[in-house]
């Protein structure tokens, strides 16, 4: 018998950057009973994104930013979505360069990420926002 379990929760931002949501995932896991099966998470928003990246060495992080405002950078002029500030339209394209879900294998009840990965919100807003997050858990209790 397949078992589905949906859960939503939102993350607050202070701003750009990233923020951990692999325990908050895993959480959902564990609530589901899923043994073997899929988890797929969303954000509901088209200015910040997912991303599976590295965990452990922040340095990692700093650098994919860097290298996203030197590939998408405020202030150009050839912008003409700019109703909420300079980083309206960057923060959209950034979104669409990276991706709005991530699905994850569930083996054993447990998630298949690899040693350094992590789930993040990547936030391209500068100002705090509440994110939505929906996890939705697909497979096996057996």
């Amino acid at each position: 018998m397949i078992d589905v379990y949906n859960e939503e929760f939102v993350v607050e931002t202070a701003g750009r950057g990233f923020y951990e949501i692999t325990d908050r995932v895993s959480t959902a896991v564990d609530k589901s009973g899923v043994r073997n099966g899929i988890a797929t998470v969303f954000i509901q928003h088209t200015s910040a994104s997912l991303i599976i990246f590295e965990n452990a060495d922040p340095t990692a992080r700093r650098d994919l930013e860097r290298f996203f405002a030197r590939l998408v950078p405020e202030g150009i002029r050839d912008y003409t979505h700019s109703a909420e500030g300079p980083d309206d339209m960057p923060s959209h394209i950034r979104m669409v360069l990276t991706r709005t879900s991530e699905t994850i294998p569930i083996v054993s009840g447990s998630l298949q990420l690899g040693t350094w990965q992590g789930v993040f919100v990547y936030e391209h807003r500068r100002r705090s926002e509440l994110r939505s997050i929906g996890v939705s858990v697909i497979g096996s209790a057996s």
